[in-house]
């Protein structure tokens, strides 16, 4: 993490009850609640947008990736069909 200094504020409505786990969660991995929620919260931050930015394969992988997106569009037509019926949301 950065050494830069802290200068905002997030807002947290909780729950009594999500409170006191918080608490609990956090005196257990020896942290205040602030410190426990950041650590989480970014963690979790995190791994979300590596899903969306981050792609990592060896070697061999990274040309097996290619060669599949480099293969030809065969078709599919129970695929088409499935795509064509009208959904149970609609």
């Amino acid at each position: 993490m950065s050494s830069e200094a802290k200068s905002e504020r997030i807002e947290v409505r909780a729950t009594p009850a999500m409170k006191a786990l918080l608490q609990s969660a956090a005196a257990s991995s020896h942290k205040n609640v602030t410190e426990f929620l950041l650590e989480a919260g970014l963690a979790a931050a995190e791994m979300t947008m590596a899903d969306r930015r981050v792609f990592r394969l060896d070697d061999e992988r990274w040309a097996a990736f290619q060669e599949a997106l480099d293969r030809p569009v065969t078709a599919k037509p129970r695929l088409k069909k499935l795509l064509d019926r009208k959904s149970v949301l609609e």
